[in-house]
C-alpha cells in the first residue's frame, strides 16, 4: 500500500523551517534589485545588442525565431516578461554568454516596469 503524503503537511514544514530561519521576522535574504538604478539606454540595450540582437538566426534584424527580433525598445519591451525569464532560468542567450550583473541588470530592469530611460 503507498502512502500518499498531505502537500498541505509538507507545507507547513517549509513555512516552519523557513520561519525559523528568520529570528525576528526577516527573510534572511536581500533584494538585489534594491538601489539599484538599470536604465534601458546604457544597461538593457547594449546587452542586447551584444549578446542577444547579433545575427538573423539569433534576435536581430529579421530574425523569425520565436523570440523574433529585439532591435529597439518598444520589440524588447513588448517581450520584456519572457526575455526576463529566458535570462533568469539561464535558457538565454543561446550563444555567448552574459555576466551576472547584466542578467541582475534585465531582471531588475523588468522587475521595476521596463522604463524607456
Amino acid at each position: 500500500m503507498k502512502k500518499i503524503i498531505n502537500p498541505y503537511v509538507i507545507s507547513a514544514i517549509f513555512l516552519l523551517a523557513a520561519c525559523s530561519k528568520g529570528g525576528s521576522g526577516s527573510s534572511g535574504t536581500t533584494d538585489p534589485c534594491a538601489g539599484l538604478s538599470v536604465k534601458f539606454s546604457t544597461n538593457i540595450q547594449p546587452t542586447v545588442n551584444t549578446s542577444c540582437a547579433t545575427n538573423a538566426s539569433c534576435h536581430a534584424t529579421g530574425s523569425v525565431n520565436s523570440g523574433g527580433p529585439l532591435t529597439d525598445y518598444n520589440k524588447i519591451f513588448a517581450k520584456r516578461a519572457e526575455i526576463k525569464f529566458q535570462v533568469e532560468s539561464g535558457f538565454m542567450p543561446k550563444t555567448g554568454s552574459i555576466t551576472a550583473t547584466e542578467k541582475t541588470n534585465i531582471i531588475c530592469w523588468v522587475n521595476s516596469g521596463a522604463p524607456n530611460n
